[in-house]
């Protein structure tokens, strides 16, 4: 069985191994980049250029939907979301949520 020295010093050498290997992968990623960038004629700033999100086809942003509930005053509602305070009002009282129906 190996001395804890012995250990010590197996694992330094790894350390010494890993970090030669890190190097020399690291040069060789580094050297294949460059060669590609120069390659394509691209500089560093064409790496950081923000990506253009491209939208979806079909996709709509906002817009307003048509009314489907009006009353007399001018108060409409479109049939989504909660029911605006003054239709709820006038169904207490009594009237039917087709009577205000455009």
């Amino acid at each position: 069985m190996a001395t804890l020295q012995e250990l010590l010093a197996q694992r330094a050498e790894l350390d010494r191994q890993i970090e030669s290997q890190k190097t020399e992968t690291r040069s060789s990623a580094i050297a294949q980049i460059k060669k590609i960038m120069e390659e394509n004629g691209l500089t560093v700033g064409d790496l950081s250029s923000p990506v253009r999100a491209v939208a979806k086809p079909g996709a709509k942003k906002g817009g307003t939907v048509a009314a489907k509930y009006k009353d007399g005053n001018g108060n409409s509602w479109s049939g989504r979301g909660l029911q605006p305070k003054w239709l709820k009002a006038a169904v207490a009282s009594g009237k039917s949520l087709a009577d205000f129906a455009v």
